[in-house]
């Protein structure tokens, strides 16, 4: 995760056959596709894999078979703390290690309480480094079951440990984002990846190692395509209009989330079930019409930008 050209990371689905089971053929048809896509990199068992509801040992088989797919053509990252005592998940981190991914990931919410200090936190963290001598970690500011969002001045001390080289923003907040990239700037190990699309571009040229967003489950070449031309003069206006596009669609990728990226990911040809394990809605003819048009839309932006759409 240390290379200095931006990057894409996808934040992976985990495809399941209709009756719940780990689709691990549909796996490793969105692993090639994500990787055909151009993305830098790999991040497994996250939310949008649905990882709180997969049991442990399906987190393990998962990220051991995109870890494998992926070969070494890229680095792969996954969440590896769920909560209870530091002690308990500092031996899951280092099962996860064992899988061979590249940074262990730890979710803000899983170290302390919602109620809980910052400097309690803070201990946790340095007790879960000194529990996991010589495993590098990253950040993920997961939503779910609440948002714990580092400071700036948490991801400086952190960073400075030399532990950390990966960090998941999703604070919404691109003043918060510069002030996080200001304080890491000289350290070429680490790279921040940037979660909100509705100011990608900014974040890109403020210093963020790349882009790390649930859009880059319906349409990852467009993603990669940003990373690589959002500071390329004779590409401003298309640049314009790629941020325009996730501006305008931001609602309808995020309803009934990630079952209609499954779907998506059906009408672009891509071989998966629609099932997902928890419940975000309900997908009916609305919803359907809205993610048909958001098809036509991208579609006709790919035209627009003469870019060509993977196949699956």
């Amino acid at each position: 995760m240390s290379e200095k050209s931006k990057g894409f990371i996808p934040v992976m689905l985990t495809p399941f056959k209709e009756n719940g089971a780990v689709d691990y053929d549909g796996l490793t048809k969105l692993t090639e596709l994500y990787l055909r896509a151009g993305a830098a990199g790999l991040f497994a068992n996250c939310q949008s894999s649905e990882m709180f509801d997969l049991t442990a040992e399906e987190r393990l088989a998962v990220t051991r078979h995109v870890v494998k797919v992926a070969g070494e053509t890229v680095p792969v990252v996954a969440t590896t703390t769920f909560g209870g005592e530091v002690e308990k998940q500092a031996d899951f981190v280092k099962r996860m290690h064992d899988s061979g991914i590249e940074a262990a990931i730890i979710i803000t919410n899983m170290l302390a309480g919602e109620l809980e200090a910052e400097e309690l936190f803070n201990e946790r963290v340095h007790l879960l480094f000194d529990l996991t001598p010589g495993i590098p970690f990253g950040f993920y500011e997961c939503p779910e079951p609440f948002k714990r969002v580092l400071t700036a001045a948490q991801l400086q001390q952190f960073v400075a440990t030399g532990r950390v080289i990966y960090h998941k923003d999703t604070c919404l907040d691109i003043e918060l984002v510069k002030a996080k990239l200001n304080v890491t700037s000289g350290v070429a190990s680490f790279g921040l990846y940037d979660a909100y699309m509705v100011h990608a571009v900014e974040s890109l040229k403020a210093g963020s190692a790349g882009l790390s967003c649930i859009q880059g489950n319906y349409f990852p070449e467009l993603i990669v395509w940003l990373c690589e031309n959002y500071d390329n003069p004779s590409a401003s206006g298309q640049v314009a209009l790629v941020q325009q596009f996730f501006v305008d669609h931001m609602e309808v990728m995020h309803h009934v989330y990630p079952m209609v990226a499954k779907y998506f990911l059906q009408k672009r040809g891509l071989e998966i079930s629609m099932f997902t394990r928890r419940f975000s809605g309900v997908f009916d003819e609305g919803v359907k019409g809205r993610v048909g048009e958001l098809y036509r839309c991208y579609r006709q932006l790919f035209y627009d930008i003469g870019l060509n759409m993977v196949t699956s």
